[in-house]
């Protein structure tokens, strides 16, 4: 695979005071895991990562950004909803969002 045709994920991490960082890689586990010992952004210094909650396949980099840049400027609780849909969990309105069918990379 060319670096071209690489998939970027964006993705959500839950950390131990309950906040949620958005972040993209070319493989979220291993990002996670980054994110888990230490490595990578300062948002876990404050609140070390517990679980890798959201991931959703974008195709290019770019796609990715834009995608990360518009969930940052969601608010938290649309944000726990892709959450909830990405686990299956429907909310009582019926809304799920179309993006979290992908969420989970093949």
């Amino acid at each position: 695979m060319t670096a071209a045709s690489k998939t970027w994920f964006v993705y959500l991490v839950r950390t131990a005071n309950g906040a949620l960082y958005c972040g993209i890689s070319d493989d979220p586990e291993r990002r996670f895991a980054q994110h888990q010992s230490g490595k990578g952004a300062r948002f876990f210094h404050s609140s070390p990562a517990q679980a890798l909650v959201y991931v959703e396949a974008c195709g290019a980099k770019g796609e990715a950004l834009r995608r990360e840049r518009a969930i940052k400027r969601l608010p938290k609780s649309a944000k726990e909803r892709l959450v909830l849909a990405a686990a299956g969990i429907h909310m009582p309105d019926g809304a799920v969002c179309a993006a979290s069918q992908e969420a989970t990379p093949a």
